[in-house]
């Protein structure tokens, strides 16, 4: 019997069920008719002109993003924006356009679980618990097999991310010894303050801004908490895309399942001055 896009909707609430996704998130069926048949599916970070013209090119019937592109107030679709001239092409190139975002990052093989994975946490374990869903969470902490170095590790880091511009910034001192390791993908400093991030040795997270990521190093200073390394928001859950394909190859075997390879990172260029790669904060007397 023929798939149809209703099908690969039924396979992505069974992996990343809607009703964990939080208050604020619009994940979901965002365009395109639930009754359309599907050959192919293209996975993505977010719905841009690179992707969605990707999908078109290879006549995907489905573009599977992370990020949903109708998340805030929208009140036209006019071709003259954005997101209408998008919408658009994705409805003339006959291809639906589906979000897993919050949903898909508190599962157990979610964003944050992929990043844990690759760095080789042990015992890793969501830094929220879902209620009545202890495996199930925002972000996660888990441990290293052995101690190593901050700089180490954050080179570590860098290493299983597809590179970007802005690369890898780390707060802290880069020869403090780093085992137990709290990561959330995308924007995590709303747990800053968490109790199981304020006892970690390191907090591997993107977007982190110039106050909250001071006071947290401020904080520290005073009364223990993490270093931090602050990475691309894109980058870090750019990894799940790969566990989001094979889960559904797995679901939709009779289905082509492709991940795109174009990268949605904002920023093209970074000019940097010739001051050292490692810059130490001033002592305190």
């Amino acid at each position: 019997m023929p798939r149809t896009v209703a099908d690969a909707l039924a396979a992505a609430e069974r992996l990343w069920p809607l009703d964990g996704a939080e208050a604020w998130d619009a994940p979901g069926l965002l365009a395109g008719d639930p009754a359309a048949p599907l050959e192919r599916i293209l996975l993505a970070v977010d719905a841009v002109a690179d992707t969605v013209d990707e999908a078109v090119e290879r006549r995907a019937q489905l573009l599977l993003v992370h990020h949903p592109l109708l998340m805030r107030g929208v009140t036209t679709v006019a071709e003259s924006t954005a997101k209408g001239a998008l919408l658009a092409r994705l409805i003339r190139g006959g291809c639906a356009l589906v979000a897993a975002h919050t949903n898909a990052d508190v599962v157990e093989t979610g964003t944050s679980a992929r990043l844990a994975e690759l760095l080789g946490l042990e015992g890793s374990r969501p830094i929220e618990p879902a209620p009545g869903r202890p495996e199930r969470g925002l972000g996660r902490v888990g441990s290293l097999a052995e101690a190593e170095s901050l700089e180490a590790f954050a080179r570590r880091v860098a290493s299983i991310l597809p590179p970007t511009v802005g690369g890898v910034r780390v707060a802290g001192d880069p020869a403090r010894p780093v085992r137990t390791v709290a990561v959330c993908g995308g924007a995590g400093d709303s747990l800053l303050a968490h109790p199981a991030v304020r006892a970690a040795d390191v907090y591997v997270t993107a977007d982190l801004r110039h106050h909250p990521a001071s006071e947290a190093i401020e904080t520290s200073l005073v009364a223990g908490g993490p270093a931090l390394v602050d990475v691309s928001h894109w980058a870090s859950e750019s990894l799940w895309l790969a566990t989001a394909a094979d889960e559904l190859r797995a679901a939709l075997p009779d289905v082509e399942v492709v991940v795109s390879e174009r990268r949605t990172d904002p920023w093209t260029l970074l000019i940097v001055n010739d001051a050292p790669a490692t810059m130490a904060r001033k002592e305190h007397p």
